[in-house]
């Protein structure tokens, strides 16, 4: 596309910072899989309980994103990313505040109920992004736009887990890992109050055809019934098979980010207070920007903007990297916890492609203007009621077979058994890579414009 310096410039200005708000508030859902070892060590919660109160936060978002989808499009992404930052960030404090005054007696309800409310507020993050970049960017440009999707999720990762660490590290207790994510977001609803705006035309540029089959005239002036709207949704063949992909896509991410730290932790001895821990936030981010500009590229360049041969790729190449984390090469020495950084900066590379190309391309694309909020409720819904499964799910299963199917006992990470492999747990997620390669075979051919008016 041929868009003028002022107009790219502009546009520069409104994606940025809504990015930025995104990572931030990633920094705000993901300081929980940072602490909560230290909440359950602390309260006597193990790894299924402690897992019961991430699915009732994975499968609140996975309800919230899929209903307010529709109510995106039809107020806009921009108040939608103002409710959600400032709502998430108001959550964050209060969780911090519940540990700072020691008022968690019965923290399984509490915090189970709070981080719901806070992940409810969540689910607005990537519909806002979604609906407000829709009118932005043309569907030649959306692979791109997948790659800075991507970049927006690593560098919250990259926040959640570098600079979360990096507090637990340097205060005494871990509630300032709450307070700082609340701070960010809040910042950032100032800057968004100011810039971001839902359309070129808002902010002194011209609307102009976004290929996608959807009318630039009216694209907001003149939403669609809530009828229309669902049978744009679910009426397509397309969007169906994508929901299905990011189930599996939903159980393969979290498995791995749920108990990354622990696979870290008791397997390789690595904690969160060692420098080369810090790493892994790095190696996330540096995995994910990859993954998502290089899903994005191969999309528009090689595929002719389809996304599904790409993604088939990714998912198989997923399957490899979780091999080798089951594998645990190198236990017991500094290059083996090395390595085991290294390789899951890569399987973040291959996941967070897939999550960016389809919750982020693909929503755009047969959405259109109209319904890409809808659309991406829908994949990123019910990519968490994937998620909620590794929570509860995947936590009883290592709490009850161990990474290698022998059971963990207490203190594990140091003076108990030492897992051999990590089978168990990469086991699980597999057959979910496996799975969502194959549904990518069956829109092979499917692009942007078919299913998009």
């Amino acid at each position: 596309m041929d868009h003028s310096p002022a107009f790219r410039l502009r546009r520069f200005l409104n994606w940025f910072p809504l990015g930025l708000t995104y990572a931030a508030m990633y920094m705000g859902r993901y300081n929980f899989n940072i602490v909560k070892n230290d909440i359950g060590a602390w309260y006597h919660l193990d790894k299924a309980q402690m897992g019961l109160i991430a699915s009732a936060g994975f499968w609140t978002y996975g309800l919230a994103v899929a209903l307010n989808g529709p109510i995106a499009d039809r107020i806009g992404g921009r108040k939608a990313i103002l409710v959600g930052s400032l709502g998430a960030a108001l959550l964050n404090l209060l969780i911090g505040f519940m540990f700072l005054n020691g008022d968690a007696s019965k923290v399984l309800v509490s915090m189970s109920l709070l981080w719901s409310l806070n992940m409810y507020f969540q689910s607005f993050g990537a519909l806002s992004v979604v609906k407000v970049n829709s009118t932005w960017f043309h569907v030649q440009e959306r692979g791109v736009f997948g790659g800075i999707f991507g970049i927006m999720i690593s560098s919250g990762y990259f926040l959640a887990t570098t600079i979360g660490a990096w507090l637990l590290a340097s205060f005494r207790s871990w509630t300032v890992i709450w307070f700082v994510p609340a701070a960010a977001m809040t910042t950032m609803f100032v800057i968004d109050w100011f810039l971001v705006r839902n359309r070129p035309s808002h902010a002194g540029q011209a609307d102009f055809d976004t290929g996608d089959g959807s009318n630039a005239a009216s694209a907001e002036d003149a939403p669609l019934p809530l009828g229309d709207l669902f049978r744009k949704v679910f009426h397509n063949p397309v969007i169906v098979a994508l929901i299905f992909a990011e189930f599996c896509t939903g159980f393969v991410r979290q498995g791995v980010m749920l108990y990354f730290t622990e696979y870290l932790q008791e397997v390789y001895h690595l904690g969160k207070k060692d420098h080369l821990f810090w790493w892994t936030g790095i190696a996330f981010m540096g995995g994910g920007i990859l993954g998502g500009l290089l899903c994005g590229w191969m999309s528009d360049k090689l595929f002719q903007s389809r996304r599904p041969p790409v993604a088939f790729l990714f998912y198989l190449v997923q399957v490899a990297m979780l091999g080798l984390l089951g594998m645990t090469l190198g236990q017991g020495s500094t290059g083996g916890q090395v390595w085991a950084v290294i390789l899951l900066g890569l399987t973040a590379m291959f996941i967070f492609g897939v999550h960016g190309m389809l919750s982020g391309t693909a929503s755009m694309d047969f959405g259109g203007r109209k319904a890409a909020a809808s659309v991406a409720g829908a994949l990123d819904g019910i990519q968490y009621i994937g998620s909620g499964l590794t929570g509860f799910g995947l936590g009883w299963v290592l709490k009850t077979y161990g990474w290698d199917g022998t059971p963990l006992l207490a203190g594990a990470g140091t003076h108990g058994h030492q897992p051999a492999n990590a089978w168990i747990w990469v086991g699980c997620i597999i057959p979910f890579s496996l799975i969502g390669a194959f549904i990518m075979t069956r829109i092979w051919n499917a692009k942007a414009g078919a299913g998009a008016h």
